[in-house]
């Protein structure tokens, strides 16, 4: 089972990725770590990314593509993966259909968790007044200015993959503010919905 979770930041994506790891064993798989990982084993694609780095740019799609397409040939990932922190862009998305495509595989399903952005800046600064209220630090990303910042970016660069996937027929979207449980309740409805209608030739290779 190949996933995609879609949501803005603070939509729960990293709780209920944990959950589907405890209950398919299937990765997580994050193309920052992805990326670290390439470029400290010195594989070509993570050499390309090195040099890019190096010289200050930004890693362009292609190489990204390239790393995830690495990172899945791996015994971990052959009955399947949960894709974090990427695709990003409508770009990115069309990029890893390809080359999913050329492994004659293809995503099961893309879930986005549904939420309340007001209610979100409103969880995140309460979150950070009780971390801070217990004397610990409050992380950088939790403070409400920055915390806006990336709900601006995730609407402008990543949102349009709503759009992007409905138009394929593969978008499922769940309601995010409900509690955790109830939404991890929603979230196993679904998957197990595809396990059970995943074609025999797909559940060799998914």
């Amino acid at each position: 089972m190949r996933i995609i979770l879609l949501g803005p930041p603070g939509a729960g994506k990293g709780t209920q990725s944990a959950r589907i790891v405890e209950r398919f064993g299937i990765p997580q798989l994050s193309t920052g770590d992805m990326l670290r990982a390439a470029v400290a084993a010195g594989t070509p694609v993570g050499l390309e990314a090195k040099g890019i780095m190096e010289s200050g740019g930004l890693v362009p799609d292609s190489v990204v593509v390239g790393i995830v397409a690495d990172r899945i040939e791996e015994a971990d990932a052959h009955n399947g993966f949960i894709l974090d922190g990427f695709p990003r862009t409508v770009d990115q998305a069309a990029a890893l259909d390809r080359m999913l495509a050329e492994k004659n595989l293809a995503l099961s399903t893309v879930i986005e968790f549904s939420v309340d952005e007001d209610a979100l800046v409103g969880r995140i600064a309460k979150r950070a007044t009780e971390t801070a209220a217990r004397g610990e630090p409050v992380r950088k990303d939790d403070t409400p200015e920055v915390f806006k910042t990336r709900l601006t970016a995730y609407r402008t660069q990543t949102a349009p993959l709503s759009a992007y996937y409905a138009s394929l027929g593969m978008l499922e979207t769940l309601d995010g503010m409900k509690p955790v449980d109830a939404v991890t309740g929603d979230l196993m409805t679904v998957l197990e919905r595809h396990v059970r209608t995943a074609p025999a030739t797909a559940a060799a290779i998914s």
